[in-house]
């Protein structure tokens, strides 16, 4: 489960055996998330984390959004 951001207790990650669409999944103290980045990001499940948390992290993958497919793409290709 490759890292790809680690900040204000946000996990960003994905799994080795992803599928596209191309998704990251987020880890907070208080549960887990699944983050479309294709066609644009939107939250695609959450089990517990807060809705702070939630809008905080939409905004990190819109900031990151580009990293993110990059990382991905390296590590799934």
């Amino acid at each position: 489960m490759p890292t790809v951001l680690l900040i204000f207790g946000l996990r960003f990650f994905f799994y080795a055996d992803e599928h596209k669409p191309i998704h990251v999944h987020l880890e907070s103290s208080d549960g887990r998330a699944k983050i479309a980045l294709e066609p644009e990001v939107e939250l695609v499940e959450n089990k517990g984390v807060k809705p702070r948390d939630i809008k905080r992290a939409l905004d990190l993958a819109v900031e990151y959004r580009e990293e993110f497919i990059q990382k991905w793409n390296e590590f799934h290709n």
